[in-house]
């Protein structure tokens, strides 16, 4: 029986982990990172143990360091999470062999079976399961679209889409890169692309004792840069594609005689024929959604396979209800997803019934809190958030308006896209496929419209007016800048993500009520003001009562209402000096390491030509010349680190010679 479990991972996974381990008395053990010191996991688990270090190589995806860990800790087990080692035949051997050590995964056999995907491909096919067309050389070949895949690991790491073949070979060979960063292996392989697929899957569960059941079939068809964002159970399918899913998943696990948690995963064409993906041999993301229709513990039931036990159940359960979960990342998706870092001031979800087990409700599974840190060294996602209800359309309703709701404050996030995708006429008639981010440009748009931003930020003015006033020495009671005799108005400037500058002028009464306002731009927008107080204020705008809940850190002011959520950076009324930037540099948009620079000093260049690779949180990221021009200054070598802001780049514009 396991008395003490190591988690070799980290962030909402672990927190995951141990709340079921707490429930059932088991000792809980962390490792954790330089940049992990003060992370939420961290401070839940029982024990922690540090890995001295902060990039995953050097952490989480060092053996010789866990398993150290795991003996100077007393652990009888180890659970891999997902991500990292999770999928690593080797770690599990010597977690069993090497340190006799119980492992909360399939045996390493069958993780190195379904490991090699291009030799999981062949056995499966000979157990019946439909396949796509697949090549490991890329002189094979010859239709168009593929997709290039890395044949370690998941999470959207190291998949290209090629649609010709003059991007295949530069594809093969970032796919490679980006694979080995993320799992320690660059192997690829290439499979047909099928245009406007569903991703569905199957969570199978296996035991000793020779039972493979299927759990249930999930819908992941929303994606971006080919990883789940919104994932649904169960997924709606006429009834017999479902039950020839369940079985084609079934005959895969038993093919490898198959246990514990696992998932298979396959692609759902137009034409309504499925052909196998993958099988990922571990715990998912998305678990969540088949725990709250199904009302199982699956990490309850991952640790009861591990002592030996048998499965509690051998046929597939029915679904009560759906349920819906969407990952939180910090990224901008005007930016092409670009992760983002920094200081998550503040982290609220309103409406909660339960975090990290099944419920009924609505449920966070979140690897942060108030004034967590989001670092570039890892993935960007922040939290998973689920909701279920008796229906789909409900389910959809709920989690878009907890979303809606939530006060996510210092970093940016997805989760105005999220909810405009919940809240699309197509999500709700079931319109999706792994293209739909590609097709729907309207739900990028963020849910406060532009024309009403100057209404937040006046807000923010008024709250810090009101909060002025609140720590007057003298005439507190005064409002703000209130003369006998009106003269000039309040100012204040704010600048707002996406660089635009909001300048807001007011005057306020003797009564303290809103006298006049404007801002520049977008002129005046009728407004009364009914209470403002340093983190309230309450506003009557085009006849409906507004309140606004604004939140300052600094030069920071968040401020979030019933039409949206403002992130603002007030100005200094006397701006301080700067360092003038030459003409044409390419700022670092996140803190990373330069991998590779494809250009040289004088050479010539045309826009969106590749200059240098960025890779940060696990992901490549392009730096692409912004006009035609000339490389003037390459001032980061190959392997150089870089903040936020430093440039990477001077690229000259050529001179139009007429």
């Amino acid at each position: 029986m396991i008395t003490r479990l190591l988690v070799a991972n980290r962030g909402e996974i672990a927190r995951r982990i141990f709340a079921t381990c707490r429930a059932l008395g088991i000792t809980t053990i962390a490792v954790y990172s330089d940049a992990d010191a003060n992370a939420p996991f961290v401070a839940e688990a029982d024990l922690a143990v540090h890995l001295p270090g902060n990039t995953p190589a050097e952490t989480y995806l060092d053996m010789v360091q866990l398993l150290r860990a795991a003996r100077r800790s007393g652990a009888d087990a180890v659970h891999p999470g997902y991500g990292f080692l999770a999928e690593n035949a080797e770690f599990a051997a010597r977690v069993t062999d090497d340190a006799g050590l119980t492992w909360v995964g399939p045996p390493a056999k069958v993780i190195a079976a379904m490991g090699d995907k291009m030799a999981a491909k062949a056995l499966l096919a000979d157990a019946g399961v439909p396949m796509l067309p697949t090549w490991t050389d890329a002189d094979q070949v010859a239709d168009y679209p593929v997709l290039v895949k890395a044949t370690a690991g998941g999470g959207g790491r190291g998949m290209r889409v090629v649609r010709d073949q003059d991007g295949l070979a530069e594809a093969v060979a970032s796919a490679r890169r980006e694979a080995a960063a993320a799992f320690g292996d660059g192997t690829v392989f290439i499979e047909r692309y099928v245009e406007r697929g569903r991703h569905v899957e199957v969570q199978i569960f296996g035991d000793t004792h020779g039972t493979v059941v299927a759990l249930g079939a999930r819908d992941c068809s929303i994606q971006r840069r080919h990883q789940k964002i919104v994932e649904e159970a169960p997924a709606v399918l006429a009834p017999e594609l479902r039950d020839r899913l369940h079985a084609a998943a079934v005959a895969a696990g038993r093919a490898v005689e198959y246990v514990g948690a696992g998932t298979v995963e396959f692609l759902l064409a137009p034409d309504g024929q499925f052909h196998f993906l993958e099988m990922n041999t571990r715990l998912q993301v998305e678990h969540p959604v088949t725990e709250a229709v199904t009302g199982l513990d699956l990490v309850r039931l991952q640790l009861l396979v591990a002592e030996g036990e048998p499965l509690p159940l051998t046929t597939t359960p029915p679904a009560d209800g759906h349920a819906i979960e969407v990952r939180l990342c910090a990224e901008d998706p005007a930016q092409n997803f670009r992760p983002v870092t920094g200081t998550l001031h503040r982290f609220a979800i309103p409406g909660l019934t339960g975090e990290f087990t099944p419920t009924k409700g609505l449920r966070l599974d979140s690897g942060v809190l108030d004034g967590s840190t989001v670092s570039v060294h890892y993935d960007s996602m922040l939290a998973k958030l689920i909701a279920w209800a008796p229906t789909r359309a409900e389910a959809a309703r709920a989690l878009a308006g907890a979303l809606a709701r939530a006060e996510l404050h210092g970093v940016a996030t997805n989760r105005d896209l999220l909810v405009r995708v919940l809240r699309s006429p197509e999500f709700g008639a079931l319109e999706v496929d792994t293209g739909f981010l590609d097709r729907h440009a309207e739900v990028f748009a963020p849910l406060l419209p532009a024309d009403l931003l100057p209404v937040a930020a006046l807000a923010a003015a008024l709250a810090s007016a009101a909060a002025r006033r609140a720590t007057a020495p003298v005439l507190a009671g005064l409002p703000s800048g209130w003369r006998n005799v009106p003269a000039f108005p309040q100012v204040a400037r704010y600048v707002d993500r996406a660089g635009q500058e909001i300048e807001v002028r007011y005057r306020l009464d003797r009564d303290g009520s809103l006298a006049e306002w404007s801002t520049d731009p977008a002129g005046e927008i009728p407004a009364r003001l009914e209470e403002a107080t340093p983190d309230r204020v309450v506003l009557t705008v085009l006849d409906s009562r507004w309140q606004l809940r604004v939140h300052r850190m600094g030069s920071e002011v968040f401020v979030d209402g019933p039409a949206g959520a403002a992130s603002l950076t007030e100005l200094p009324r006397l701006p301080l000096p700067t360092v003038e930037l030459a003409a044409g540099s390419l700022l670092a948009p996140l803190p990373g390491a330069v991998t590779r620079v494809h250009v040289e000093v004088g050479q010539r260049v045309s826009a969106g030509d590749p200059l240098l690779t960025l890779e940060a949180m696990k992901l490549e990221h392009p730096v692409l010349a912004p006009t035609d021009g000339v490389v003037a200054e390459l001032p980061v070598p190959v392997g150089g680190q870089v903040d936020t802001g430093a440039v990477l780049a001077v690229v000259n514009p050529e001179e139009d010679p007429r």
